[in-house]
């Protein structure tokens, strides 16, 4: 063990310069900046009139993940020999991602629990998914190991072993990527319409961008001084932030917040109605005020009084 050591192979995007990348990620900052304070706006907003939406907040999450991503990659630039700067991009450019996999899978859970209750509330499918999410943060875990190790070690078992781990890693991430579209298929469409594109659209754009990075991760390793054209700077670019921005604005504009928010409680009573029973009590205390109220009128009751049995 010694290092970092220089990436001897080639990397999706290269190494990042100055007249070329800063220009380009100081554009996504602004973008990413932009999103983070549309989606903060609304979770505030909603929070404020009691609509709790906490998606919301993991959006805007992932827009400060990906602010620092691009400071970190403009960084590298202005010190492309630091190798600690350069693990860091690469490790915030690989982790944002999945915030926006386990935010679309979330809604395209919350919709066929919403038309299959039954099959959608039942535990073996419950603890499937958590098993997914939970599978997700250890994956990433061993990633982000791997990613780090492989730049200390010259160790050729070694980096065969992270280099297998890093290939399941973007294969799982990739097969996550994809499971919306097929939980679609059993919700099928009309009233839910606009509810399936918007899921749909976003699943098939971060496919794509999670697809691309597997493929080119399963492709034999090339020097860096022999890079292949899914190396280049315009693929990264385009299937990382480009793709990313994307579903952030997807997110904002479609107001995924109104669609997809569900009430409070949902889970213990396995239904996206809410507690009817606090919801009916809260009914039966709002008509018995309003009784209280027409007899304090009628026996001509002090306004204090009034007021007292309405908080009652």
């Amino acid at each position: 063990m010694g290092g970092p050591y220089t990436p001897r192979t080639a990397s999706i995007g290269g190494r990042p310069t100055i007249t070329l990348d800063v220009p380009i990620c100081s554009i996504f900052l602004a973008l990413f900046i932009t999103g983070a304070a549309c989606h903060m706006t609304l979770f505030r907003r909603n929070m404020a009139r009691g609509h709790k939406f906490i998606p919301s907040g993991v959006t805007f999450g992932f827009c400060m993940s990906r602010i620092l991503a691009n400071i970190i990659r403009i960084a590298w630039a202005c010190h492309p020999t630091n190798v600690r700067i350069a693990i860091a991009a690469q490790i915030f450019v690989a982790a944002g991602v999945l915030l926006l996999f386990i935010l679309n899978l979330l809604y395209a859970q919350r919709m066929l629990r919403a038309v299959y209750p039954v099959l959608g509330w039942s535990r073996p499918l419950s603890w499937a998914f958590k098993a997914l999410y939970a599978l997700v943060v250890v994956t990433i875990i061993m990633v982000i190991t791997c990613v780090i190790q492989s730049s200390y070690t010259l160790n050729m078992n070694t980096l065969r072993i992270d280099r297998d781990i890093l290939l399941y890693g973007q294969t799982y991430f990739a097969i996550i990527s994809f499971l919306p579209l097929p939980i679609l298929l059993l919700v099928g469409s009309g009233s839910w319409v606009v509810k399936v594109f918007i899921v749909g659209l976003v699943a098939s754009l971060l496919c794509l961008g999670a697809s691309f990075r597997a493929a080119t991760s399963w492709m034999p390793p090339r020097l860096i001084s022999d890079p292949a054209w899914y190396h280049s700077k315009a693929c990264f670019y385009i299937f990382n932030f480009t793709i990313d921005i994307s579903v952030v604005a997807i997110f904002f504009v479609a107001r995924v917040d109104q669609r997809f928010w569900v009430p409070n409680g949902n889970s213990k009573v396995r239904h996206y109605r809410g507690d009817e029973d606090s919801e009916k009590n809260a009914q039966t205390a709002k008509s018995g005020s309003l009784a209280a109220d027409d007899r304090d009128i009628e026996t001509g009751s002090s306004a204090s009084g009034g007021m007292t049995e309405q908080t009652k």
